[in-house]
């Protein structure tokens, strides 16, 4: 698809950021025109901890927070595979210089709200950011999608490209553009993606690779929402939440199946 010059209206993408969002959205800006982009500033890591702990028991929660520490220390002990991996598939994965970014507290913040209102988009596209409450949803005046890194609905929530490889079922290795409910990632499936991990790919470049075969996926999404042409369809798939693996299953996994 080539760059369009510009958009009918404005395309915002709420997000916190992050090498694999920047890789979307610099590919948005070359398809379809430019973004503008609200960064929220990302949940604290304690406050997290704690919402877990009192939806799923502290030893859920205890042992998906090591997994998540685990990521991160992962991410630097494998740069060198990451660095391969944005030169094969040409990922743009910082903001350009001519980025328009709006630094907000949170996507339900007024702050969020009002940025929105000020650049009347015609739509919004979630990609990495805190769910929306129903009321600040009901408030945007525009379509509003989100990108999802996973098969939805049979991989809602974290991790949708691990959990589908631990769960023996490769073919879903995907990605999900649907419109945003209330739900997780519950909304009607607009447009999905599927590929395949690479050897040396783990838990901390997943994203990175289902960035890099969803940038058409993306950019037909929002197309289709500024032209007003949106369709969702029928995945035929069964519907499960999923969350962060806890980092004992998380190596019991990796030692037993491979799959990190």
């Amino acid at each position: 698809m080539a760059a369009s010059g510009s958009s009918p209206q404005p395309i915002v993408v709420v997000t916190e950021g992050g090498p694999h969002v920047w890789a979307l959205l610099n590919a948005l800006a070359d398809r379809v025109g430019p973004v503008s982009v609200v960064l929220e500033t990302p949940e604290s890591k304690k406050r997290l901890l704690l919402g877990r702990a009192r939806r799923q028991g502290w030893t859920s929660a205890v042992g998906q927070f090591g997994t998540m520490v685990l990521t991160r220390l992962g991410k630097r002990f494998f740069a060198g595979h990451a660095a391969r991996l944005i030169a094969e598939e040409r990922l743009e994965t910082e903001p350009r210089q001519d980025q328009a970014i709006i630094h907000v507290p949170s996507a339900n913040g007024k702050e969020c709200l009002e940025a929105i209102e000020n650049i009347n988009p015609g739509v919004v596209l979630l990609a990495g950011c805190r769910l929306l409450s129903k009321d600040t949803l009901a408030k945007i005046p525009c379509p509003v999608l989100n990108y999802h890194a996973g098969i939805a609905p049979k991989y809602r929530g974290m991790n949708g490209g691990y959990w589908a490889l631990v769960s023996g079922d490769p073919q879903n290795f995907g990605t999900t553009v649907h419109l945003v409910d209330a739900g997780v990632d519950t909304g009607g499936v607009l447009k999905q993606a599927r590929g395949k991990p690479k050897r040396g790919d783990s838990i901390a470049s997943y994203a990175l690779r289902q960035a890099a075969f969803s940038r058409e996926i993306c950019a037909q999404a929002i197309s289709d929402a500024l032209a007003g042409k949106l369709a969702t369809f029928d995945p035929s798939l069964p519907s499960r939440q999923w969350y962060h693996p806890t980092i004992w299953f998380y190596f019991w996994t990796g030692l037993m199946k491979g799959i990190w």
